[in-house]
C-alpha cells in the first residue's frame, strides 16, 4: 500500500488484548488509533483505567458505534468477550472496513459448534464462511485478501505451530496426540473471579475444563483443515501462577521409519523464512525467552524407546496469542512488511 497511516478503532480497549493492542500500535510507524471503545468504562479516559498509559495515550473510551467505526477506521480490531463479536461483525462489514476479531466468534466452521463449545450464540454461517483464520505463519495468502479476519487463539497459537509441520509431512499419528498446555492467569482475562483471585493461584497449579476446554475443536479443526489429516486429541490446560506465557508440551507417535532427521527437516521446510518462529531443536524452552514479544519459541525431543516425539512451544500469550498476531496480521492484510511494529526482543528478565 502507499506510505500512509492505517486508521484504526478498537473495540475492547479496557481488556488485556485490548491494551496490548494499544501498546503494540502506539509504535507502528504506519498505524493511527482513531478510536478505542469500551461499554463498560464508556466515559473514561484510556489512562484513568491505566495509569501506566499517563501522558502516553489519553484518549477517551467512547461507547460501540459501528456507523462512526465505519467512518473513521481501514480495520477495526475486536477484542471483547466471546459472544459478543457475532453481535457485531453484521453491523460492521460493509466491502471496505476490515475487522480482525480476537475474540473467537469466528474460529469454529458452524454456529452449532460454536454454540456447543462456547454455550453462546454468534453470527450467521454467511458470515463465519466469510472468516478467514489468522495463522499468519500457514494461511498468509488467504490473510492478505480477507476482509473478516478470526484471529487464533492463545493456547492453538502455541499447538498449531508445534504440530502442524509434523501432520504435513505425514510423520505422527494425528489420532495420537496429546497436548499438555499451561497459561499465566493474563488468559483469563481482566475480569475479577475466584478463579484468579491471587490467594487462589498463587502457589498453585491446577488444570481446568478437562476434556471440555474450547480450544479443542480449534486446534483439531485447523491441523485437519491444513493437513488433510485425520486428527482426533485430547488436550487439557492448566493454570499457572504467573502474568504471561504459554508453554505446551504435545506427545505424538511416530509413523514407522521416521527419523529425527525427518523431524528437524519439516521444522526448517516449514518454517524458513518465517521471522516469528524460532526453532532450538533439544532445547527447553521458557516462557520468559518470549516474554512480551511475537516470538514463538519451538524445540523437539525424539523418544526412540516409545516411538513418540515430544514438542514444546513458547509464546507470550497476550502478544503472539493475541495483539501481537492481530498486528501481524494487520500488516499481511494492509500488504505491509509482516514484521512492521513487531520487532521488538523479549523483556528478560
Amino acid at each position: 500500500m502507499e506510505d500512509q497511516d492505517v486508521n484504526i478503532s478498537i473495540i475492547g480497549a479496557t481488556g488485556y488484548s485490548g491494551v496490548e493492542l494499544v501498546r503494540l500500535l502506539l509504535t507502528h510507524p504506519e498505524a493511527n488509533i482513531a478510536a478505542v471503545y469500551s461499554n463498560s468504562q464508556t466515559g473514561k479516559t484510556m489512562q484513568e483505567v491505566y495509569p501506566h498509559l499517563t501522558h502516553i495515550f489519553t484518549d477517551d473510551l467512547a461507547e460501540i458505534d459501528c456507523a462512526r467505526i465505519q467512518k473513521e477506521a481501514d480495520v477495526v480490531f475486536i477484542a471483547t468477550p466471546s459472544g459478543v463479536s457475532g453481535k457485531l461483525v453484521p453491523q460492521l462489514l460493509d466491502g471496505k472496513l476490515k475487522v480482525i476479531d480476537v475474540s473467537g466468534d469466528f474460529r469454529l466452521a458452524t454456529p452449532d459448534l460454536y454454540k456447543q463449545w462456547y454455550g453462546k450464540e454468534t453470527a450467521g454461517q454467511e458470515y463465519i464462511d466469510q472468516a478467514i483464520y489468522g495463522l499468519s505463519e500457514w494461511n498468509a495468502e488467504a490473510i492478505k485478501e480477507t476482509n473478516l479476519l478470526a484471529n487464533p487463539g492463545c493456547y492453538p497459537t502455541a499447538t498449531l505451530l508445534s504440530l502442524l509441520p509434523l501432520l504435513q509431512e505425514n510423520l505422527i499419528d494425528g489420532k495420537s496426540i496429546i497436548v499438555d498446555a499451561k497459561s499465566g492467569v493474563t488468559g483469563a482475562g481482566r475480569g475479577a473471579s475466584l478463579g484468579t483471585h491471587f490467594c487462589e493461584v498463587n502457589e498453585s497449579i491446577s488444570a481446568y475444563k478437562v476434556g471440555k476446554h474450547q480450544h479443542t475443536p480449534e486446534i483439531e479443526q485447523t491441523l485437519t483443515q491444513f493437513t488433510g489429516q485425520g486428527v482426533l486429541l485430547s488436550f487439557t490446560p492448566h493454570l499457572v501462577p504467573m502474568n504471561r506465557g504459554i508453554l505446551t508440551t504435545s506427545y505424538a507417535a511416530l509413523k514407522d521409519d521416521v527419523t529425527a532427521e525427518n523431524i528437524a527437516e519439516a521444522y526448517v521446510k516449514a518454517y524458513e523464512g518465517k521471522p516469528f518462529v524460532r526453532l532450538r531443536p533439544g532445547a527447553y524452552p521458557k516462557t520468559k525467552e518470549v516474554y512480551g514479544s511475537n516470538y514463538c519459541d519451538i524445540a523437539w525431543h525424539v523418544d526412540e524407546r516409545t516411538g513418540r516425539v515430544i514438542i514444546l512451544a513458547v509464546i507470550d500469550n497476550v502478544v503472539k496469542g493475541a495483539a501481537g498476531q492481530a498486528v501481524q496480521n494487520m500488516n499481511l492484510m494492509f500488504g505491509l512488511p509482516e514484521m512492521t511494529g513487531l520487532t521488538f526482543t523479549p523483556v528478560y528478565p
